[in-house]
């Protein structure tokens, strides 16, 4: 997969099909208009290309409003992207400048001057250009005009509730992260350095690696205890996680502390990739140290056996 980082770098030898959005998460309902996406590729001899933007066009138009946290960050994205074996992916700078497009300009200079489309693959809801006015039904106006085809991808469903990267991240602050997984087609990711913590967990009998996410505008699931997996360098070491404020111990920053079972490496200052599999329990306050290290080893217990491990 071939990488653009603006449309002035984009080219390709064979027409394109092109499908956009914003993408985040890389969800099962992405992975079926990406798939479609090959599959109309392939019919035409084209370039499959996925356009996606950032950062993501909510930081730019509501920059005051920042409660709003992402499933992925780019890297992550890209990596995600780079599985759906798609030709080429076109990252286009979200701007203020870039957000004024109406729906006209953005169909006739980007997609028509610039990348000369053929064929265009759009999820039911997506919308584009000032204001989020532009859809499927501007495109299949201009379609005569300018020279390409238009296809739009149904809902997808699973249970009968749409998969979207909203019901997602919804999934996730409330701890539920076998739906979050269910909904992405794998398990959800949180990447960070491992920093220095106050070292309580190695007195107890559980030390902890001490997480510091990578991009501050990841999504961190709800505070609890997880059943996760964790990848060093080329290796992984199935563990439990805890994310909270270590009310036993009147704590007020939240931290993200990770036990690897049978692990003795140092990891300071080692980036660490962290899937989330299944949330044990919620974070509770404990009477006492001998009440939280006997949680521990229950916690502990439920995480091997979710693992198949002895």
């Amino acid at each position: 997969m071939k990488v653009f980082y603006n449309t002035p770098e984009f080219k390709s030898d064979l027409p394109v099909v092109l499908t956009p959005g914003t993408f985040d998460g890389v969800h099962l309902g992405h992975q079926t208009i990406l798939n479609r996406l090959n599959q109309a590729a392939q019919e035409r001899q084209a370039t499959s290309v996925v356009m996606t933007y950032h950062p993501h066009p909510r930081y730019v138009l509501f920059p005051k409003e920042n409660n709003l946290k992402l499933l992925q960050t780019l890297d992550e994205k890209i990596h995600r992207l780079e599985k759906s074996n798609i030709d080429a992916l076109l990252i286009i700078p979200f701007t203020r400048e870039f957000s004024q497009k109406s729906s006209a300009q953005f169909i006739q200079e980007i997609l028509v001057d610039t990348l000369a489309v053929k064929h265009i693959i759009i999820g039911y809801d997506h919308q584009f250009g000032q204001d989020r006015k532009g859809g499927l039904a501007e495109l299949q106006s201009a379609s005569p005009t300018f020279g390409f085809t238009v296809e739009e991808i149904p809902a997808q469903e699973i249970d009968n509730s749409h998969i979207s990267s909203t019901r997602i991240r919804k999934a996730l602050a409330n701890g539920e992260v076998e739906l979050a997984n269910t909904l992405l087609g794998y398990p959800y990711e949180l990447g960070g350095i491992v920093v220095h913590g106050d070292h309580r967990g190695r007195l107890l009998g559980f030390p902890t690696a001490n997480v510091k996410p990578e991009n501050e505008t990841k999504l961190i699931p709800a505070t609890g205890v997880y059943a996760v997996e964790a990848q060093f360098l080329d290796q992984t070491w199935p563990g439990m996680l805890n994310i909270g404020f270590k009310p036993t111990f009147g704590g007020k920053a939240m931290t993200i502390e990770v036990h690897l079972f049978n692990f003795n490496l140092d990891l300071y200052d080692q980036f660490l990739r962290i899937r989330f599999f299944k949330r044990i329990r919620a974070e509770q306050k404990f009477d006492g140290l001998d009440a939280l290290v006997k949680q521990l080893e229950k916690d502990q217990q439920t995480a091997l056996r979710y693992f198949g491990i002895n």
